[in-house]
């Protein structure tokens, strides 16, 4: 697995969402908290939080019967997504998803994600 991967705002998530680098933030607030997580956006996840997020991908998919998207460039932005919130917040939130307040989502203690397999469970 490539963990040299750049996470940006120009990628397309398993969610169906995109957008372009040039107008990523430009719809959404400015407050001190927003620029705070977009400065820590720029730091890579821990190679230990990776491994965890994909062994722990990997394991979901087996038992779940659902598999990985055909663009590896997905997985692999999806599984660092979940690891830098694991290592920013301690917890390993949806990287699909806008959220307001990451730290208090992190902080209600449940696997946070829109996906129809994942809010099953």
């Amino acid at each position: 697995m490539n963990t040299s991967l750049n996470l940006s705002c120009s990628t397309t998530t398993t969610c169906g969402i995109s957008s372009s680098s040039s107008s990523c933030f430009s719809s959404r607030p400015k407050s001190s908290s927003f620029r705070a997580v977009i400065r820590a956006s720029n730091v890579e996840p821990s190679d230990k939080s990776v491994e965890i997020m994909r062994k722990f991908s990997e394991q979901y998919a087996r038992k779940s019967g659902t598999y990985f998207c055909v663009d590896k460039g997905v997985t692999s932005v999806v599984i660092k997504g979940l690891a830098d919130h694991k290592d920013s917040l301690g917890a390993p939130l949806c990287p699909c998803r806008h959220y307001d307040d990451k730290a208090a989502e992190a902080g209600q203690g449940f696997w946070n994600c829109p996906c129809v397999p994942m809010r099953e469970r």
